[in-house]
């Protein structure tokens, strides 16, 4: 009965050193440091600024091509119109040219 009581008892002391260990641990290996979280955050906040700054930029950069594009003024070539020529014929008669069109 002795043995039964230590094995027993082996596996509990075990179990309240490793409870104690985590009590025993400072507090600030727990505990994030409140500095660094706000300069983290801060960081976050400034890299996320600087992306909107550039893609706003670039938006802008691509609205002003898209503006020159549209100020481009191609000169068409005059169309091709083709002319009719009259068949007329002059015929003179005496002292006076006579034109016949048709």
């Amino acid at each position: 009965m002795y043995t039964r009581r230590s094995s027993m008892i082996f596996p509990l002391v075990v179990l309240a050193g490793a409870v104690s260990a985590g009590f025993a641990t400072p507090a600030s290996a727990q505990v994030l440091n409140p500095a660094v979280r706000n300069n983290t955050l801060i960081q976050q906040n400034d890299l996320q600024a600087l992306q909107n700054r550039v893609q706003r930029q670039q938006f802008q950069q691509q609205q002003q091509q898209y503006r020159a594009q549209d100020r481009i003024i191609v000169q068409q070539p005059p169309p091709v119109v083709p002319q009719v020529r009259p068949s007329c014929q002059t015929q003179i008669i005496g002292n006076t040219a006579v034109s016949t069109c048709r």
